[in-house]
């Protein structure tokens, strides 16, 4: 069994139905793949969608684990900002951190 954890999917594959989700507690970031038995019974994520999971480490890597989605479309600007803060190269100092907890505290009323 794995901690609740809460996220926001940075990028998913419907067809594969696989997923990368950045962590609220802003450790590494936690793979999800839908086994093949379980493929039409799991959520369909998207990129931006906040989502609740159990969170396990295996191998090394974080993987999620009965993903619900909490809310659709939460932050689909997420992935294009993370993008657009990437260098073009070594950057001499540090880029403006970008927090999910920013992201988290924006629920809808």
């Amino acid at each position: 069994m794995g901690e609740q954890m809460m996220g926001v999917v940075l990028w998913a594959d419907a067809q594969d139905s696989r997923a990368v989700i950045w962590c609220e507690d802003q450790g590494n970031l936690a793979y999800y793949s839908e086994t093949e038995e379980a493929i039409h019974d799991g959520v369909a994520l998207d990129a931006g969608d906040l989502i609740q999971f159990d969170c396990r480490e295996e191998k090394d890597m974080r993987r999620v684990r009965n993903p619900k989605r909490i809310m659709l479309g939460h932050a689909p600007e997420l992935p294009a900002m993370l993008r657009a803060r990437l260098p073009k190269r070594r950057a001499k100092k540090p880029a403006d951190v970008i927090r999910i907890s920013d992201f988290l505290t924006r629920r809808a009323s």
